[in-house]
């Protein structure tokens, strides 16, 4: 025998004395072999360095690659969902979904570049999106006949949706300060591109953030709903976007807006960054300028002060969302609700 290439079933089969059909019965089906046959030929099997069939084959015939994709949101790569807590947190449910049903997750980048081809080309049996900014994302999932689900996006009654109540968790952070009388915000939006923070200035009428989501607007909306029952306007409040892990966002916050005592975030990883920046400045959190999170990360309660933020089941979000993949049932639009968790770095104002 040939020793160079690689065995087969027909080649375990004849040192072990039993058909292909036996072999393959050991590998995929080891209940309909005896034991004494089946010892026979994992022997035979190790003698000659075989595995196993090519996994490739099995997918090959029954189509599944018993996989689930998973693309972040944003012009966002793999690295980003790692490095943020928001996402970290997030791809934890998504896996313990994946591991109660013994499928596998694959992380795939949402980069402007790959994201399309991405949906095209993975080999996954679903898909969850974490947003729905661009329309071919859904026509592709749709062309492929996979089951997903979009997150943070309201995409119609067809569509399996998940996002969470973002209206009311921004008009409960600025009640929460408003009580504690704060008038003088600025809020950090976020940006959905890569690139430094983009301030937009107060006094200049309605201004728009430059690529925001569903979330982003229905949580400004929710800001200036706040705003507008203490007699604010969010037009007057400085609008700040970054990533959400951009280091620089304190420092713009603290040189350009100096008289703010309030800072409200989109994103928990936006207002750790704010502290850290804080603690370089020797500022004084909350005494100097309270800070709202958002999001509700473990993260977010070891930080120093804890932090404030507005928090919702972001595991729980990730869990179901893999579930519903997985069930590949009717479509569902979920909405979930969000909490204040008051903690130290929100206090009234200096």
């Amino acid at each position: 025998m040939n020793h160079t290439k690689t065995p087969t079933l027909t080649d375990v089969g004849r040192v072990a004395g039993v058909s292909r059909g036996t072999v393959s019965n050991v590998f995929n089906h080891p209940d309909l072999v005896r034991s004494d046959v089946r010892e026979r030929v994992e022997a035979a099997a190790r003698q000659l360095g075989y595995d196993g069939p090519d996994p490739r084959g099995r997918v090959l015939r029954n189509g599944k690659f018993n996989a689930i994709g998973f693309m972040p949101p944003g012009a966002y790569a793999i690295a980003d969902v790692i490095r943020s807590p928001y996402g970290r947190e997030l791809v934890l449910g998504v896996s313990l979904a994946c591991d109660e049903a013994g499928a596998t997750l694959s992380l795939v980048n949402g980069t402007e570049e790959t994201r399309t081809s991405t949906i095209r080309e993975a080999l996954v049996d679903g898909f969850i999106l974490g947003h729905s900014v661009d329309i071919d994302l859904i026509t592709s999932a749709q062309r492929r006949r996979l089951p997903f689900v979009i997150l943070e996006s309201d995409a119609g009654p067809d569509i399996n949706s998940i996002r969470i109540d973002g209206r009311s968790g921004a008009l409960m952070a600025v009640g929460h300060l408003a009580a504690l009388g704060h008038r003088h915000f600025v809020i950090l939006s976020i940006r959905r591109t890569s690139g430094p923070p983009i301030v937009h200035m107060p006094g200049k009428g309605k201004r728009a953030i430059t690529a925001g989501f569903q979330l982003d607007y229905e949580r400004l909306d929710g800001f200036a709903q706040g705003l507008a029952e203490v007699n604010l306007s969010i037009d007057d409040v400085p609008i700040i976007e970054t990533t959400p892990g951009e280091p620089s966002a304190g420092a713009v916050v603290f040189d350009r807006f100096p008289e703010a005592t309030a800072i409200l975030t989109m994103s928990d990883w936006q207002a750790i960054t704010v502290l850290d920046e804080a603690v370089r400045r020797g500022i004084n959190i909350p005494e100097h300028v309270s800070v709202v999170g958002f999001d509700g990360t473990a993260e977010s309660a070891r930080t120093t002060p804890p932090l404030t933020t507005v928090a919702h089941d972001i595991i729980g979000k990730g869990r179901l969302a893999a579930q519903m993949v997985n069930e590949n049932g009717q479509p569902r639009q979920i909405i979930m609700s969000v909490e204040l968790v008051v903690r130290g770095s929100t206090g009234p104002p200096r």
